[in-house]
């Protein structure tokens, strides 16, 4: 039996105390070749013209297929209890230069 994985086949995951504070991302790039998919996760800030990548996560296609699988799922579901979500706008882009507004000094 693997060490990680209960007598119920389920598998304890360990949770730290910064992971579980998360990071909000805004935007999202993603890439891939042909043994991986690349997740870049992208917080864009009011007035900062450069864009800072604050996760990266490096899939297989199958993991990455499981991850869009779940993603779907989860989103019907939350659909069904909040109501629909907006579909994205063609129309909309990022503005060029960040936000806009005042830049912050230190």
């Amino acid at each position: 039996m693997n060490p990680q994985q209960n007598p119920d086949g389920s598998i304890d995951v360990e949770l730290s105390e910064e992971i579980a504070e998360g990071v909000y991302a805004n935007l999202a790039m993603i890439a891939h070749s042909n043994s991986e998919f690349i997740l870049d996760f992208i917080r864009l800030m009011p007035g900062v013209p450069k864009a800072k990548v604050k996760a990266r996560i490096i899939l297989t296609p199958e993991h990455a297929k499981r991850l869009l699988e779940a993603l779907r799922e989860n989103i019907s579901r939350f659909e069904e209890a909040h109501g629909g979500i907006n579909e994205p706008n063609d129309s909309f882009r990022f503005p060029a230069g960040g936000f806009g507004g005042p830049v912050g000094q230190a």
